[in-house]
């Protein structure tokens, strides 16, 4: 990877970052939009139509049926199968920790304010299928909305021809899933954001996709809510002299190997330690079955940073807003005040990434591309509702009426005020 220090180039390597990450392509949305539309008017019969063009393969349903389920999860090996078990518990323990309550709270014998947590009643959640099929994909989008209390949970994967992983299955199977369909791309997206015969319109779309099934959901945002926009994987390290190069390298690699547009970047105050990763980092490639994937990234995307201080490495950080931050230093603790923006921290080195990727317990869901700035990890919180509720006696509305009556007529809305004046000047 390229060692930079100084400023300029720091600066233009982070502008080049930023153009990765805004993902906007006019030729894209225009397709998909067209496919939006389409599934909007025609319903299943445009699903079936995507389904035979871009998985080549000709569809008379869309549903996957229980039975067919269960015999796509019963060719899963068990180890695996015993592994994702295990990350389920772990990441609806930790998912548990997140619920929230509805409350109430009295303000003398006049009035009660609150709040009513309710769970969004109907969620659609999409998985990538074929050869990119990801079982824990699966878990990190059910466990939470199970956790929230979502009753009708809709699950979208696709099956290019003919594909289906058996371990999504058995994570599909796992955790009781009744309504899962054989079909992906833009097409799912609008079929859950719109509704078919066949599907019925959810109010949440969950899960990670290509840029056709990122679009779509951009575009199908306000019809329904969304988690988030995901772009390209990314990973920062902070490290100093005391870290290990080969376990650097190698979760370097660990985001590189996704795809040719990952971001791995090492910020240290050591160049001792950047050339050291820098020569592990070629060993290690060269045992890799995706190493023409990470060396792409690595020289399109990937750095090392030298710093005077850690402080400034975690100020650079910062800026970024990586989607995984690693902290690899004498003491990580001392760190963390001062991160105030990554998706996932994790401190030490004995937390690699992939952790949390699978079985740590945390969600893998996060913000990329710098939108770590203002937003979080999906979790229980994405798949409730909140509404606000009110109770005043007629001793409680009287106390805040004028208040009321004096900001309706300052900002000249008469009819507001009159809801006051007309309950003031009653008699009783």
């Amino acid at each position: 990877m390229r060692i930079l220090k100084a400023t300029k180039d720091i600066r233009i390597f982070l502008d080049v970052l930023r153009r990765r990450a805004s993902g906007n392509n006019p030729e894209i949305e225009k397709r998909v939009s067209s496919i939006l539309a389409d599934v909007r008017k025609n319903g299943d019969r445009a699903v079936l139509k995507y389904t035979k063009k871009f998985d080549y393969r000709n569809a008379a349903t869309l549903a996957l049926k229980s039975a067919e389920i269960s015999s796509y999860a019963n060719k899963a090996g068990r180890k695996g199968v015993k592994a994702l078990e295990l990350s389920a518990k772990r990441i609806r323990k930790f998912h548990e920790m997140q619920k929230e309550k509805s409350w109430i709270v009295k303000d003398g014998s006049e009035t009660f304010l609150g709040q009513v947590i309710r769970p969004i009643e109907r969620v659609g959640v999409y998985v990538p299928g074929g050869k990119a099929s990801y079982p824990s994909t699966v878990l990190m989008n059910v466990i939470p909305a199970q956790v929230a209390g979502v009753k009708e949970i809709a699950l979208c994967v696709p099956s290019p021809r003919g594909e289906i992983n058996p371990y999504v299955m058995a994570a599909i199977k796992m955790l009781g899933i009744k309504e899962a369909y054989k079909i992906g791309g833009a097409q799912a997206i609008a079929a859950m954001a719109y509704g078919t015969e066949t599907i019925k319109k959810v109010g949440k779309i969950t899960g990670p996709g290509n840029i056709y099934v990122a679009t779509a959901k951009k575009m199908a945002f306000g019809e329904v809510d969304i988690d988030m926009i995901a772009g390209p994987s990314e990973i920062l390290i902070i490290a100093d002299d005391s870290a290990n190069p080969a376990f650097i390298a190698s979760d370097l690699l660990s985001q590189a190997e996704h795809d040719e547009l990952a971001s791995s970047i090492l910020i240290t105050n050591s160049g001792r330690l950047a050339e050291k990763v820098n020569q592990e980092l070629g060993k290690q490639l060269a045992g890799l079955k995706r190493k023409d994937i990470a060396k792409k990234s690595l020289s399109a995307y990937g750095a090392v940073i030298i710093v005077k201080k850690i402080a400034d490495a975690v100020k650079l950080s910062n800026n970024i807003a990586p989607e995984h931050l690693e902290v690899m230093t004498k003491n990580p603790a001392a760190v963390l005040p001062l991160i105030k923006n990554a998706g996932a921290i994790f401190l030490g080195q004995w937390t690699p990434e992939p952790l949390g990727d699978y079985s740590a317990g945390p969600n893998h869901t996060l913000p990329t591309g710098g939108t770590a700035r203002f937003s979080s990890p999906l979790g229980v919180y994405d798949f409730i509702k909140r509404s606000s509720l009110l109770s005043f006696t007629k001793q409680g509305f009287m106390k805040i009426a004028k208040t009321v009556e004096t900001i309706a007529d300052i900002e000249g809305l008469e009819a507001h005020g009159n809801t006051i004046r007309i309950r003031t000047s009653r008699k009783s």
